[in-house]
Order: structure tokens, then C-alpha cells, then sequence
């Protein structure tokens, strides 16, 4: 399961709306002898790369797959029906799958005569590579990571506005990194207008990462025509509105996206309870003065405080990584 996870992840941001899974076969004697992921749109499913690979090996073999193999046509056949048609003879998988139209594999799986179980790992898949599309799957709308970096005390950018580098390059090459895994990234106009970031994924020889996620500018002010975010390097989606539901229904084909931008744009997001995941870099520095990472979050006193609670905590570099998520 471990080596479908790391497939799993190795294909995120390149397969919505499909979720991005991963299978390993196994042949009657154990030994590993496919190993496939999700296809970009239109393409094979995890399984079916993974008994390609196999071939006849996998006759009378295992598959593990992190989700439920799916049980309807779609773009592709059914996945449920070619581990039988392979003749494969068990089926481990991390997570149901919650898609009422995909949903079933596991009792065509059963129906002949193939053995099934759920698990292990249910969590590691959930909190990692599948989180994004269950979370659509299950409300409706992408899911939202906030991710910001600040000092110690709470700043974001310096009393001048300047704000590069608050934190190492370590950490910013795993920013990077996460960056090549997304759907979309959110900014506001007033960072395209104050900073002009690219907001691309780059590789640590600076140039671009194979995959680019949808670069999102939300707003009403004008933006330079001349902005790096307006470039070929990256598709750009423009969207006159202050509305964030407005927003995330624009990004209907979108699961995994990042909320980059400056404070009002995270204050929005978080007073329309539309923040599902904050990713907090914390480095080992003091400003004293300057811009919070945040402002106007719609609370007015401390009972209404927004709690998260924690997920993880890496150290990366000399900073901090914390990822938090709503409390129930």
C-alpha cells in the first residue's frame, strides 16, 4: 500500500477530476510485478496501468489499490471488471469509493468470486494523495489549503512591505515542490500588483516543473497587462468578484487549490468558512512591525476565535511547517 500512495502521489494535480490513485499487482507468489497510477483525464486508471504492466502475471495475484476499484463506464471501462477479467484473486483497497456513479467495485469483486478487504492505511490515504477529491466528493466544492509564512511574531512582510525571503530555501523549494501537485493557486489583485509573482512550480535548477497548476487572480482592480502571472508559462484564470463561493464554483474542475495570497484574501476565505487546511511556515525571525498573515477574519471577540487544530508538525530547514485543520 505504501508503494500505491507513493504512486498516488506522484500524479496529483495532473488527473482532476478524476482522484489520483495508485495500484500495485502482485503476482500468486507475492512478488511485486505492476505498479500504475491515474492517467490524466481520458487516459487508463491505476489499475488498469498496473496489469498492463503485470501481464499474465497477474493471474491468480493481488491487487492493492488506495481506492475502491470503480464499477462504472465512464471514459474508461469499469476497473472492478478487468481485475476480474486479469483473474486476479484478491483486492485490498484503502478507501471506498464515495462517487455514487464509481461506487460498487467491491461487490462486482465479490460477485466473482475475487476476495476483498478494506485497509490498511485508510487514514494516510484520506490525510494524503485522495484528501482533495474525497473532499469534493463529500461537500461539493475544491478543497481549500491557506498557506502562509511568517516570523514569530505573527508578520508577514516588514514595516517597508518588503517580505523576501521570511523563510530558508528549504523551505521554499518545498513550497515549490507542493506547487507542482496542485490544481490552483488564489492570489488577489493586490499581490499581483504589489509583488508580481509568477506563481509557478520550479524544479531547484529554476526551471519549470513538467506539471503547472491553474494560476487564479481574484479581484476588481486592474492588473498590469505586463504581470508575470499573465505570461505562457502557466494557464491564468481572471475573476471580477469578491465572493468566494463565486470563486470556488469557478474552479468546478478543480479539487486541490492553495490560497497564496495576501491577508484580506486569507481573511476572506476563513470568514467565509471556506478554509479546510492552513499550511503555516514559521521561521526563527523577528520584524516587530510590518503586515499580519491575516486580517478581518470576521471575528469580533475571543469566543468567536476560529480554532484549528493540529495535523502535523515538520521541521523544514530552520522552520516550522504546521498544518492544521478545523476543529469539529
Amino acid at each position: 500500500m505504501r508503494l500505491a500512495i507513493d504512486a498516488s502521489q506522484g500524479v496529483r494535480g495532473t488527473t482532476s477530476p478524476n482522484p489520483p490513485v495508485g495500484a500495485v499487482v502482485l503476482d500468486a507468489s507475492g512478488e511485486i510485478v505492476g505498479i500504475g497510477a491515474t492517467n490524466p483525464v481520458g487516459g487508463p486508471h491505476a489499475e488498469v496501468v498496473a496489469l498492463a504492466e503485470a501481464g499474465e502475471r497477474a493471474r491468480g495475484g493481488t491487487a492493492v489499490v488506495t481506492l475502491e476499484p470503480c464499477n462504472h463506464h465512464g471514459r474508461t471501462g469499469p476497473c472492478a471488471q478487468a481485475l476480474v477479467d486479469a483473474g486476479i484473486a484478491a483486492v485490498h483497497y484503502a478507501v471506498p469509493d464515495p462517487h455514487p456513479m464509481a461506487a460498487g467495485g467491491a461487490d462486482t469483486l465479490r460477485a466473482a468470486g475475487v476476495a476483498v478487504s478494506v485497509g490498511p492505511f485508510t487514514a494516510d490515504v484520506e490525510r494524503g494523495p485522495l484528501r482533495a477529491w474525497l473532499h469534493r466528493q463529500r461537500h461539493g466544492r475544491p478543497h481549500v489549503t491557506w498557506k502562509f509564512a511568517a516570523t514569530i511574531d505573527g508578520r508577514s512582510a516588514a514595516a517597508d512591505g518588503t517580505s523576501q525571503w521570511i523563510t530558508g530555501p528549504e523551505a521554499r523549494a518545498r513550497v515549490h515542490a507542493d506547487r507542482a501537485r496542485l490544481d490552483a493557486i488564489v492570489v488577489g489583485t493586490g499581490t499581483v500588483i504589489a509583488d508580481d509573482p509568477w506563481l509557478t512550480a520550479r524544479l531547484p535548477d529554476g526551471s519549470l516543473a513538467s506539471h503547472q497548476p491553474l494560476r487564479v487572480v481574484v479581484g476588481t482592480r486592474e492588473i498590469p497587462s505586463t504581470a508575470k502571472i499573465l505570461d505562457d508559462a502557466a494557464p491564468t484564470l481572471v475573476l471580477r468578484t469578491h465572493d468566494i463561493d463565486e470563486v470556488l464554483a469557478a474552479l468546478a474542475d478543480q479539487d486541490d487549490v492553495l490560497v497564496e495570497g495576501g491577508p484580506r484574501l486569507a481573511g476572506a476565505f476563513l470568514a467565509a468558512g471556506r478554509v479546510d487546511r492552513i499550511q503555516a511556515y514559521l521561521a526563527p525571525a523577528l520584524l516587530g512591525a510590518g503586515s499580519h498573515a491575516v486580517e478581518d477574519a470576521g471575528v469580533q471577540t475571543i469566543s468567536e476565535a476560529l480554532r484549528f487544530r493540529r495535523e502535523s508538525v515538520e521541521t523544514i530547514g530552520d522552520d516550522l511547517l504546521l498544518n492544521l485543520i478545523p476543529e469539529k
